[in-house]
């Protein structure tokens, strides 16, 4: 008839439906061979959204002190195209922002090794977007990360 169980575990969340059925989710990297703690773990939430605030600001700073010249309205408009040409560089270049930099995070393909700038290109359009940016999986990567086959680590 009626199962209140199963209303039961989808208020408690996907964790809480996965033990009561016997399973373990893991933590976060497990699927993707990745260490649980220190370098090359993935990356946490808190460092990543402040990262992003860093770069944000730094961009901003770039587009209304140099390229708007001094016009507010216009200084956010730019500031998306500058945080766009900076992280296409940096990320092609080093591997990681400032912002990622100065929280010691790093992008990196699933298999360790640099992205390519294919990759690079395509993961920055749909940062660009913010909406793919926002939605995760359990591994906490972005849809634009799984797009170019990457992942948010520690260094």
């Amino acid at each position: 008839m009626d199962n209140r169980d199963a209303i039961g575990s989808w208020l408690s969340g996907p964790r809480a439906a996965v033990e009561q059925m016997g399973g373990e989710l893991g933590y976060r990297g497990e699927r993707l061979g990745l260490p649980e703690e220190g370098p090359g773990s993935v990356a946490p939430v808190g460092r990543r959204v402040i990262a992003i605030f860093i770069d944000w600001i730094l961009c901003v700073l770039i587009a209304y002190g140099l390229i708007a010249h001094r016009d507010y309205n216009s200084s956010n408009t730019w500031a998306l195209a500058v945080f766009g040409v900076v992280s296409l560089l940096t990320i092609s270049l080093v591997g990681s922002t400032p912002g990622k930099r100065l929280m010691r995070l790093r992008v990196v393909r699933l298999d360790g090794g640099r992205l390519s700038p294919l990759a690079v290109l395509i993961r920055t359009v749909l940062l660009l977007i913010v909406i793919p940016a926002v939605v995760w999986d359990r591994d906490t990567r972005g849809l634009h990360d799984k797009a170019a086959n990457a992942v948010q680590v520690r260094i």
